[in-house]
């Protein structure tokens, strides 16, 4: 299972909102869309990830809120990517942009508008539901 990367990512609510962050032209996967977050470091929990990425990518401190989905995608060539999404509801802070090429607030019906990572894509379709459902 060594390789298999746990990876957090948050999805940041404002209103009907969510904050989609597009990937940097140093970085893998240029230029494509994504939701903030990163690689969980060893002896860290996933939501312990999902606190610092958040801190790290956009200088915020976030409440780390239910599970919303979790997925495992296998980019070619790649190790495989086990991505699990967190609703984030509440944070200290306004996202500032420390690491992208360009952050944005995009309404919920409108982030297929966007070139998502192939790994965020079926999130996105249940998203709507996602949101809607009451916490478990």
């Amino acid at each position: 299972m060594s390789d298999v990367i746990q990876v957090s990512a948050g999805i940041l609510l404002r209103g009907d909102g969510v904050l989609a962050c597009q990937r940097a032209a140093h970085q893998s996967h240029p230029g494509k869309w994504e939701f903030p977050g990163g690689k969980r470091e060893a002896g860290e929990s996933i939501e312990d990830c999902m606190r610092r990425e958040l801190e790290e990518e956009l200088g915020i401190e976030a409440t780390i809120g239910r599970e919303l989905w979790r997925t495992a995608h296998t980019y070619p060539g790649r190790p495989t990517v086990e991505l699990v999404f967190f609703r984030i509801d509440a944070f200290k802070g306004e996202p500032v942009n420390r690491v992208f090429a360009e952050i944005r607030w995009m309404a919920v019906a409108r982030l297929g508008e966007l070139d998502f990572l192939a790994a965020d894509r079926e999130l996105i379709a249940r998203l709507p539901a996602l949101l809607a459902a009451p916490p478990s």
